[in-house]
């Protein structure tokens, strides 16, 4: 194991990791660190550290839910232009 130290909201936080996901860890610190940033923007201050990571996870998990609601959309029109090509296939066979 691992023991990474994160900044986020100006605060310190030093966590354990798998050994070599210590990248990726700071990584999405940093991500974290950027909502934080955008959270107080919002609300024009810094409202503690509990709101300021709050408002990032909410923040984050609106981009999470947006991604998932437009991958199904994706998947969806993909599973229906498929379905419609093999429609046309059977279509075109049946007609000879």
């Amino acid at each position: 194991m691992a023991d990474v130290t994160l900044i986020v909201g100006g605060h310190s936080y030093t966590v354990s990791c798998r050994d070599g996901e210590e990248e990726r860890l700071k990584s999405l610190a940093r991500m974290v660190d950027e909502k934080v940033g955008n959270a107080r923007q919002s609300v024009g201050g810094k409202l503690g550290e509990a709101r300021d990571l709050l408002f990032a996870a909410l923040l984050l998990a609106d981009e999470v839910d947006e991604m998932r609601e437009n991958a199904g959309t994706d998947g969806l029109a993909e599973r229906a232009e498929t379905l419609a090509e093999r429609a046309e296939t059977l279509a075109a066979r049946l007609a000879r």
